[in-house]
């Protein structure tokens, strides 16, 4: 499919789409080729005060749409991400790198968590609480928090954004979004859809530019009421002191670095098949890829030379190519990053099973790398690779896996293989994460919680848990005289 496919991306204000008001353009390039694709709008102060502007006009508006509509609406949108998923597919590989299909499927599973949110939204319920007189109403009533500015990163650039979207849609809140610079065409799309299904303008905002001067501006702003971030730690804690300086409301989905427990009993082939996979899945470059492999010592052997097949069969190659399996990394910092953690481990005395080496010279390609032998100071084993690198380390007790799982400070995503029910039922217990996928690939339902602890954030994206960091709670007692 050419590139003509693709176009220019501009801000949403008001649901109009519109230049920056000083004219300002950023380049966007395909990260298969290294070659502009398009450009992108570039926002400015004056830019996002008309945002905020009309995000308090589309806030004064859609609080008071009854839920049954706002949920109308909604379903609405889901419907038209499912017929438009192929279209958006074409612009989010050309932008992110990812093969066709895997962006096809990122954009058909937006339309599963508007739904979601659209039916949870028609049952934020209060409550009516026993009074302490007979001449006494108490009530707990919930409402919107207000605006909300939310900021997205590139290698999912629909599923991040739709997540906070839609629950702030659905509670009664308008929202700003400052989506990814790197793949600004899909999240235009899917905001596109919403315009098209009937919500009303100012309700949702669309833009781009400078993340840090729009991230200072807007979490500072008194209209701002609520801030929700998906990306890395350390820019996660920034945002989150200012958020804390200013008392604003956060969610954080911050960075991991998924381990995956393979028990002596595990069904190898099974692990092979789900969380190989999932390894190298958008090359890596995901807050819930597996990446520190605990294996079993027993084990550990038979489970390496499966992983090293797995990832020499995979066909890397540009998104667009017809069987493609992993693509380019979105950008030159990625390549460069998975340079750096296979230059550490070698010198550190690490052995490369395969992989380790950039592929050809133009693209973002990296190929898929199964690492083993590696001292525990190795930055692979400590800083989440966020690429197509799989890192081997044995045990021996379970207790020893658990220890291992524990010792960093990111608590996001796990996974373990295992055919006890003990075995299990003490990595539920004793896991430091907020999500765990026994027996499973991790795939992120919109009925289940998505979210993680320690440094890897707070707050959840997913299930019944989702819409409450867009709630004021108010108790309203009334006594009648």
């Amino acid at each position: 499919m050419s590139t003509a496919t693709y176009k220019n991306t501009q801000l949403l204000i008001d649901n109009q789409w519109c230049d920056a008001a000083d004219g300002k353009t950023m380049p966007v390039v395909n990260p298969a080729t290294g070659q502009e694709i398009g450009r992108l709008a570039h926002a400015g102060i004056a830019d996002l005060d008309r945002a905020l502007a009309a995000a308090e006009r589309g806030f004064a508006l859609w609080r008071n749409t009854p839920a049954l509509e706002r949920s109308n609406i909604m379903r609405k949108a889901a419907v038209l991400m499912r017929e438009r998923a192929g279209e958006i597919g074409l612009l989010m590989t050309q932008e992110q790198g990812k093969p066709l299909a895997e962006s096809k499927l990122e954009a058909l599973m937006s339309a599963e968590i508007i739904e979601w949110c659209a039916e949870e939204g028609r049952r934020t319920y209060g409550r009516i609480v026993p009074a302490r007189g007979m001449n006494v109403s108490a009530q707990v009533q919930k409402h919107p928090v207000g605006i909300v500015a939310a900021f997205t990163p590139w290698n999912f650039p629909i599923n991040q954004i739709v997540r906070k979207m839609s629950a702030a849609l659905a509670t009664g809140c308008s929202i700003i979004v400052k989506a990814p610079e790197e793949t600004p065409a899909s999240p235009a799309a899917l905001i596109q859809a919403f315009i098209d299904a009937g919500v009303p303008p100012g309700v949702i905002g669309l833009v781009y530019g400078h993340p840090a001067e729009i991230s200072s501006y807007l979490i500072a702003h008194p209209l701002v009421r609520k801030i929700t971030f998906t990306g890395s730690t350390p820019v996660g804690k920034q945002l989150a002191a200012l958020a804390g300086q200013y008392m604003k409301r956060s969610t954080m989905e911050l960075g991991g670095h998924a381990p995956v427990i393979i028990a002596e009993d595990a069904d190898i082939g099974l692990a092979l098949k789900t969380a190989g996979s999932l390894k190298f899945r958008n090359a890596g470059q995901v807050c819930i890829s597996p990446t520190r492999f605990l294996v079993h010592n027993a084990v550990k052997a038979e489970f390496s030379k499966g992983l090293v097949a797995l990832a020499e069969k995979l066909k890397v190659g540009d998104g667009m190519a017809d069987g493609t399996q992993m693509g380019a990394l979105a950008n030159p910092r990625r390549l460069q990053a998975m340079q750096a953690l296979t230059a550490d481990a070698r010198a550190k005395g690490a052995t490369v099973l395969t992989g380790g080496e950039r592929i050809g010279t133009v693209g973002n390609f990296f190929a898929p790398t199964v690492l083993t032998d590696l001292p525990m100071d190795a930055d692979v084993l400590n800083s989440e690779p966020f690429g197509p690198m799989a890192a081997i380390q044995g045990f021996d007790t379970i207790e020893d896996a658990i220890a291992q799982s524990n010792r960093l400070p990111f608590g996001l995503a796990s996974y373990a293989f295992t055919k006890s029910l003990k075995t299990a039922h003490l990595l539920g217990q004793q896991l430091d994460v907020g999500m765990l996928w026994i027996n499973q690939g991790g795939v992120s339902w919109a009925e289940m919680p998505f979210g993680g602890v320690k440094d890897s954030g707070y707050g959840s994206e997913g299930g019944t848990e989702i819409l409450e960091a867009y709630l004021n709670v108010k108790a309203v007692s009334i006594a009648c005289v």
